[in-house]
């Protein structure tokens, strides 16, 4: 693990996004509230907000951070895409105030939700697919700030 003792603590933020591709009729089954285990975003923003407080027991060289704040947001799109298929894109925005950043809780918060959807929904459709992880923008400490440049044809 790095040694962050001599690091100055300021404030930090992380925004990482998830999409998981499925089927239209399974979209409209979350929706309608029709999958048998439940709401489906409702587990799948508890699980995310977990995952991000777990993330230090996942990845091996992560430390344990006191976050200040974790808010897990659902982005769902309807019409479906080239291939047919409709999606919902998750977005994790992860706060603390420390030594170092939360990058890895956020891309955590939006795997282990993006896994929720995936094994609510699996009875009714195995060929969803989890795709697009990845950092949006982060702020803080030594390095400063990130945003992820735009790129065409990606998620937002």
């Amino acid at each position: 693990m790095v040694d962050v003792t001599a690091k100055t603590s300021t404030e930090r933020v992380a925004t990482a996004q998830a999409t998981v591709l499925m089927k239209p009729e399974t979209l409209e089954q979350i929706q309608r509230g029709k999958i048998t285990k439940g709401d489906v975003l409702a587990v799948a923003q508890v699980a995310g907000v977990m995952g991000a407080k777990r993330t230090p027991d996942l990845i091996p060289m992560c430390h344990p951070l006191l976050l200040s704040g974790v808010d897990i947001s659902f982005k769902e799109e309807s019409q479906p895409n080239a291939h047919g298929l409709c999606s919902i894109t998750i977005l994790a925005t992860v706060k603390t105030t420390g030594q170092t950043g939360v990058e890895m809780e956020a891309m955590t918060a939006v795997s282990v939700a993006a896994l929720t959807i995936y094994d609510m929904c699996k009875a009714v459709d195995r060929g969803m697919t989890v795709t697009d992880v990845c950092l949006l923008s982060k702020s803080g400490g030594k390095s400063g700030t990130y945003t992820r440049p735009a790129q065409a044809g990606a998620a937002p």
